[in-house]
């Protein structure tokens, strides 16, 4: 009896030591390339608590984010490609895990106007400007200011007339992983001439972990009582609407595939979700729980803070299974989502919209943390 009690006994420890042993990260030597003379790198940083991440420094893309689930199993819940060449030669989505701007989100038809003077900008969404324009900032190579276990710093000086934008645009952004399971994002950007700016984080979660199911089952919510609805190019029409019963009201738990098919005029035009929410938010540039995200199974649940008022949340509606991912499955639809701390889309041509402009002697700046933690 006593060698079965500990056979059994050994399994178990086996099986625990087998489900809690760490991931396997992605070899470095896969991201070390020289661009435009600059060199790119694999940087992976780690917190007291066992989050891990590896960023490169072509555009700050979240390669991999590894989170532990409610057994101590690791999954990565960030997409990404397993090589740098995957993102400069892409043919999937672009915009898997960079900073995006220096506008992120749309400006309509590509142009806006500033102090009397018209700008305009590449279009390369539809008619539209997206995330930048052609190069933006996530095909770029960023210097890297310096690095420790769970802190990575970053610069860029993106320059006037970049992509069509006004001013020399002075960019730090920092990385960190916090002993409470954080990843936090902070941004500051200056300027020599009066500008636009608007910076997120584009990464793609699946909290089940990559190409490992749909992310329709997950339960979101998302404190904001309004969101500004689109037209068919999914640009603002200008409308601060009410998600009382509609589709758009997540703020109280539901999942994310409830209403997504529903016969919504706003649903259409996206594709699905692809809408910025209003945040009701209690002070104007504060930090504040803006959205929570829970994965059933594994028991993950994602809280997104910010000091921004808005919030893109983006339902992957235009993944159709043909790129994959870095672990060769393939990338299905509405398999990740992204959920986009930033303010909202074309206010510079939206005077209704809190303002994106920037001038010297001022200094944008923001926060953006993904706390995670196991709710059993």
């Amino acid at each position: 009896m006593n060698k079965i009690i500990s056979f059994i006994l050994l399994i178990f420890l086996f099986s625990c030591s087998e489900s809690k042993k760490a991931p396997a990260l992605l070899d470095a030597q896969a991201f070390s390339k020289e661009i435009d003379g600059k060199k790119v790198s694999l940087y992976t940083l780690e917190s007291k608590n066992g989050l891990i991440l590896q960023v490169t420094n072509f555009g700050l893309r979240v390669v991999s984010l590894w989170v532990q689930d409610k057994n101590g199993k690791y999954d990565d819940v960030a997409v990404g490609y397993e090589n740098i060449d995957r993102y400069i030669n892409n043919t999937g989505e672009r915009f898997l895990g960079p900073v995006v701007g220096r506008y992120a989100n749309r400006i309509a038809k590509g142009k806006f106007t500033l102090d009397g003077k018209t700008y305009s900008l590449p279009i390369n969404n539809n008619g539209q400007t997206l995330h930048g324009g052609i190069k933006g900032l996530d095909m770029v190579v960023w210097d890297v200011d310096s690095v420790a276990k769970n802190l990575i710093r970053f610069s860029y000086l993106a320059p006037d007339g970049q992509d069509g934008f006004p001013g020399n645009l002075k960019i730090n952004v920092e990385y960190n992983l916090t002993d409470d399971n954080e990843f936090k994002i902070t941004y500051k950007a200056t300027t020599d001439k009066p500008t636009v700016v608007n910076l997120s984080n584009h990464t793609f979660f699946n909290l089940k972990g990559e190409s490992n199911g749909t992310i329709t089952d997950n339960e979101l919510t998302i404190y904001a009582s309004h969101t500004t609805p689109i037209d068919s190019v999914l640009i603002p029409t200008g409308e601060i609407a009410s998600v009382e019963n509609t589709p758009f009201d997540f703020r109280k738990p539901k999942t994310i595939g409830e209403r997504i098919e529903e016969n919504n005029p706003q649903l259409k035009n996206g594709k699905g979700y692809d809408h910025n929410w209003v945040l009701d938010r209690k002070w104007t540039n504060e930090v504040e729980l803006a959205a929570e995200l829970f994965e059933p199974k594994s028991g993950r649940l994602l809280q997104v803070y910010t000091d921004q008022p808005g919030l893109q949340f983006y339902s992957g509606n235009f993944f159709d299974g043909k790129t994959n991912g870095k672990f060769g499955k393939p990338i299905k639809f509405r398999e990740a989502l992204a959920l986009e701390t930033q303010k909202f889309p074309d206010s510079p041509n939206q005077p209704n919209f809190p303002s994106t402009r920037l001038d010297p002697g001022q200094t944008y700046t923001q926060t953006c943390i993904y706390k995670f933690s196991i709710r059993k």
